[in-house]
């Protein structure tokens, strides 16, 4: 009995096995170390989030690399096979290698970050999670109007960043330029719509015009962009029916229907106070009956 124990004790195969666990274990134990004590001290959650993802890769890459210099001198009549069932495997899984690849690109190019509100695939949303294989998304729209969520969790692989574009709607600047139309009938005080327009507008999105305007000049020190404006501007045209003003401003990305309801309300109970100074125009359809007709028909 006491020498079949000694043949397992210091059998090579059990003694490799044994490195392979106990390293594993000191490994991840190293991992979640680090973890708890540093990077979970990390102020920025961005950055505490790439961190911690990288980590754990590091603890799979280390494990790998424990198991293939442990078992190294068993590896060497294996290559040409493995070679060939590389090639297979690589062909095989071409979209989780490109999903990998795009994890990178993800990771280390900047196309986006947890957080941002992204729109990828075809799917709008706010992501949630940046995995290895795929990007989760909340969704937003669809049956649902304006940027409000829908409920609906959406994986996406992270090839797509090669294979379509990526919107990002919070990256280097934060803020979107949206629009209102507001029709308003000829003989109206037009100087004075322009200006109540105007005074509305810098009520209720004034403070983001400096913020934005910062934000802009930032991404003309990095890109080649020409300048533009962020404060809110009116533009008009005459049409056949009514005078359409134009209201454009800036808006942060996640405002844009609560900003909308603001300047409509407002603007609403500000035209009311102009006493007719200032007048909405409506389309009018009229329907006219039409006209009799009397048929004759002759005998034979």
């Amino acid at each position: 009995m006491e020498e079949e124990v000694k043949k397992i004790l210091f059998d090579p195969t059990v003694g490799k096995v044994a490195t392979i666990i106990i390293g594993a274990i000191i490994i991840w134990i190293a991992i979640t170390v680090i973890q708890r004590n540093l990077i979970s001290k990390l102020k920025d959650s961005s950055n505490r989030y790439r961190t911690k993802k990288f980590s754990t890769i590091l603890g799979y890459i280390f494990t790998i690399v424990l198991i293939t210099v442990v078992y190294s001198n068993k590896l060497g009549g294996l290559t040409i096979a493995l070679g060939v069932a590389g090639a297979g495997i690589a062909f095989a899984l071409q979209e989780v290698i490109a999903s990998f690849a795009g994890w990178l690109a993800i990771m280390f190019g900047g196309f986006y970050k947890t957080g941002d509100r992204v729109q990828l695939g075809g799917i709008k949303g706010d992501v949630m999670d940046i995995g290895v294989l795929r990007t989760t998304i909340m969704e937003i729209g669809q049956w649902v109007d304006g940027d409000l969520y829908n409920g609906r969790i959406v994986l996406i692989a992270n090839s797509f960043v090669f294979k379509e574009p990526v919107f990002n709607y919070s990256g280097d600047f934060p803020f979107l330029w949206d629009e209102i139309k507001l029709p308003i009938q000829y003989g109206s005080n037009y100087d004075l719509a322009k200006q109540l327009f105007l005074d509305v507008a810098n009520t209720v999105a004034g403070d983001l015009t400096d913020k934005s305007q910062e934000k802009w000049n930032a991404l003309q020190h990095k890109f080649l962009l020409e300048n533009a404006q962020t404060e809110p501007m009116v533009s008009i045209i005459a049409n056949d029916n009514w005078v359409e003003f134009t209201l454009r401003y800036v808006v942060n990305y996640k405002k844009r229907r609560w900003t909308k309801t603001e300047l409509f309300t407002k603007i609403l109970n500000e035209v009311d106070k102009t006493n007719g100074q200032i007048k909405f125009a409506s389309a009018t359809f009229q329907l006219v009956e039409a006209p009799k007709i009397h048929v004759k028909m002759d005998k034979d």
